[in-house]
């Protein structure tokens, strides 16, 4: 039930040949970029892979294929996104036999679930598996937010160890320090705040810029975690404008573009998102190649 939540996650993009295809060589060569760049695990089958427009069947196809590829290097995490109980305590248990290592929960998708109901979903599947679970904290984008007195209320679940922290509120850090001291690890989930939310204390970065960026992500991090605050700015004000790709509905796309361009990924995406065209593409590929046109060494 052990996993050490400190670290670079990269929240891989799912990627998809052209006719719609899992695209696995595809998804292999990014994952070997991230591996050597140094991160210290992955998730599967988040916001940025597209979790919604997803199989069953193929979440656990790209499950196995990563926990094989990986070789025990780092865990491998699926991520929970579910409507009802039954279903994400199903995906808990299959990603448990598939080799997954760890588990991203979001609140129940669809309904607007209360206090008291959203602390018994998160119970329910905690005491269904033996895995080690991260909540996923975006009241930004899917409206439940998961309070301190949740948190409170889910402390006796021992496997329920960490939280993407994704309020855009780099106070709650604090707040979950001040309350929890080191009972919940804290990992950062929106780019634009990670080396902000480090300073303060957190555990770790669920990073998506990471996709197409992997060599600086976990360059910012180990520099601010040693306490090398001026090197680790160097990179970061480099970076700001390609993290701020992370905080737009089109996220997906735009960093799918951005892999593309870094030559680690493609901009094919599954309906009903569709790929950039017109001024849109033209804006981004702007950010992106002056990025990429400046990247620092790492």
């Amino acid at each position: 039930m052990g996993l050490n939540w400190q670290g670079v996650f990269p929240a891989l993009t799912t990627k998809f040949t052209a006719d719609d295809k899992l695209d696995l060589p595809l998804f292999e060569k990014n994952l070997s970029a991230q591996l050597e760049a140094g991160v210290n695990g992955i998730i599967l089958g988040g916001t940025l892979g597209e979790s919604s427009v997803l199989s069953n069947e193929e979440k656990f196809d790209l499950l196995r294929f990563a926990v094989d590829k990986v070789a025990g290097k780092v865990p491998v995490i699926m991520n929970i996104a579910e409507g009802s109980t039954r279903e994400a305590v199903k995906l808990a248990n299959e990603s448990e036999k598939c080799g997954g290592k760890g588990l991203m929960m979001l609140p129940p998708m669809r309904y607007k679930s209360d206090h008291r109901e959203t602390v018994q979903y998160f119970k329910d599947v905690a005491n269904s598996t033996s895995l080690p679970i991260m909540i996923y904290n975006n009241p930004v984008d899917y409206k439940i937010e998961v309070t301190l007195d949740m948190f409170a209320e889910l402390v006796d679940n021992k496997n329920i160890q960490a939280v993407k922290e994704s309020t855009r509120d780099v106070s709650n850090v604090t707040r979950m320090i001040n309350r929890f001291g080191d009972r919940f690890k804290i990992l950062c989930g929106v780019d634009t705040i990670a080396m902000e939310e480090l300073m303060l204390g957190a555990d770790g970065w669920v990073a998506g810029l990471v996709c197409a960026f992997p060599k600086e992500t976990v360059a910012v991090y180990k520099l601010t975690k040693t306490n090398k605050i001026a090197e680790a700015l160097e990179i970061y004000r480099w970076f700001l404008p390609l993290l701020e790709l992370d905080i737009h509905p089109k996220l997906v796309q735009y960093i799918k573009l951005a892999e593309q361009e870094a030559g680690i990924g493609s901009e094919h995406v599954r309906r009903p998102r569709l790929t950039l065209v017109g001024e849109e593409r033209e804006r981004i590929l702007r950010v992106i190649r002056e990025g990429i046109s400046k990247r620092p060494k790492c």
